[in-house]
């Protein structure tokens, strides 16, 4: 089957949708498909405002839903846009040019390498925005190690999630590309 490069966008789309919207059904944790949402929408996409903004939409609309769906008791009123998400944000921007200068060739050591790396980038960015927006901890050196400390239990999720999310995501797209796509995609 030949496709054109607009109906390819668009599986890919389908394919980061599909994972933004599995972080609505129950999980363990920090078992998710972020890491793998960035790195797909950066590996696949040629545009890089897309290979951004997608990744980006997707997240913050998933987000959209949990707070004020599944969290809403948490929040006082309806959320638009979590302090969380900024960071959270950050840290999907990294793992797109991540994604841009490790996946221009996909191979599985390759998505492992990356995928590991995308675990890392939003552990570290995501702990750091823990620290630096709650009470919770001390503004100081202390206080940035306990809130590093306190997310290293998740961290063994989210490597987990990601490394899932990769393998499934990246591991259709080639069997998809391969069976039922022509390696060239006409314009």
């Amino acid at each position: 089957m030949k496709i054109n490069r607009q109906q390819y966008g668009i599986i890919i789309i389908l394919f980061i949708a599909f994972a933004a919207l599995s972080r609505l059904v129950p999980h363990p944790p920090n078992f998710t498909a972020v890491g793998a949402i960035a790195l797909f929408g950066g590996a696949y996409f040629s545009s890089r405002w897309l290979a951004w903004l997608v990744p980006v939409i997707a997240v913050w609309f998933s987000d959209l839903l949990l707070n004020n769906l599944v969290y809403a008791a948490y929040y006082d009123g309806f959320v638009f846009v979590s302090t969380n998400f900024l960071f959270t944000s950050a840290a999907l921007i990294l793992m797109v040019l991540l994604a841009r200068f490790v996946l221009h060739k996909i191979s599985a050591g390759r998505v492992i390498g990356a995928s590991l790396s995308a675990s890392l980038i939003f552990f570290l960015i995501s702990n750091f925005g823990a620290w630096a927006g709650s009470v919770y901890y001390t503004k100081d050196l202390t206080g940035l190690i306990a809130a590093y400390t306190a997310g290293l239990p998740f961290f063994l999720n989210t490597l987990a999630g990601d490394l899932f999310f990769c393998a499934v995501m990246f591991g259709a797209m080639e069997w998809v590309r391969r069976k039922h796509l022509q390696t060239v995609i006409s314009s």
